[in-house]
This record gives structure tokens, C-alpha cells and sequence, in this order.
């Protein structure tokens, strides 16, 4: 089994991916929202957000800056079979075009020794 997981900006389109994965045979699908510290520091130096006087500690200082952050991202990931892995690539590329262009998204894998729970909907 693999962990097939796509960090992109392109919000737009991460439903539009997360539905591709499911109809290509993907058991389930999730999709977190995400916030690169790359943009957040960016948008920290050019004063497009600010942090509330008082913050308590580094952790609520950084949920301060979240929050107030417009630019997010999306984790799209899925457990599968490794026979389905290509497939979900293909339908990644076929959504948000060709991923080694810059600003696509970032598509990777982990291989995964052992997965308790993963039920295969749709199939008996």
C-alpha cells in the first residue's frame, strides 16, 4: 500500500482532484487545508497581516497569524494499492496540469508496511 498525498495551492481544484482520486478506485479521500510557512512569512514582512500586541507564546503568535491569513493551500491524500498510484498521478496531472511546473502542487508517496481500517467502498 501507498500514501499518496498532493500539496497544492490551487484550491480551486482540490475537490475537483479529491473526486477524480475517488472515481479512479481510491477508498476514501481526504482534504485538510493547509498554509505554507513560506507564505506566511511573506505576508508577515510585507505587513499584510498583523499579530495581535499580547500574544502568550510562539504558538499563539503563529494561530494569530493563520487565522488571519487569506492564501491557504489543500492536503489531498489517500491510502492505496500500489497498483492504483499511477492512476491517481494521472488524474492529479489531468486536474492541475503538469506538476513539475512551478505553483502546481506537490505529489509524493510513502510507502505504508501496515493499515488497519481501510475499507474499499463500493466494492464487496
Amino acid at each position: 500500500m501507498k500514501l499518496v498525498i498532493l500539496i497544492t495551492a490551487k484550491i480551486e481544484h482540490g475537490l475537483e482532484v479529491a473526486q477524480s482520486w475517488q472515481d479512479a478506485g481510491a477508498p476514501g479521500v481526504t482534504i485538510l487545508r493547509t498554509h505554507g510557512l513560506h507564505t506566511l512569512q511573506r505576508e508577515l514582512e510585507r505587513g499584510d497581516i498583523e499579530l495581535p500586541r499580547m500574544v502568550a507564546s510562539m504558538a499563539s503568535a503563529m494561530a494569530a497569524l493563520i487565522e488571519n491569513v487569506e492564501e491557504r493551500g489543500e492536503m489531498i491524500f489517500s491510502l492505496v494499492d500500489d497498483d492504483l498510484v499511477d492512476d491517481l498521478i494521472a488524474q492529479t496531472s489531468n486536474v492541475l496540469g503538469d506538476l513539475t511546473e512551478p505553483n502546481s502542487g506537490i505529489l509524493f508517496t510513502i510507502p505504508i508496511e501496515r493499515a488497519i481500517g481501510v475499507r474499499h467502498h463500493g466494492r464487496t
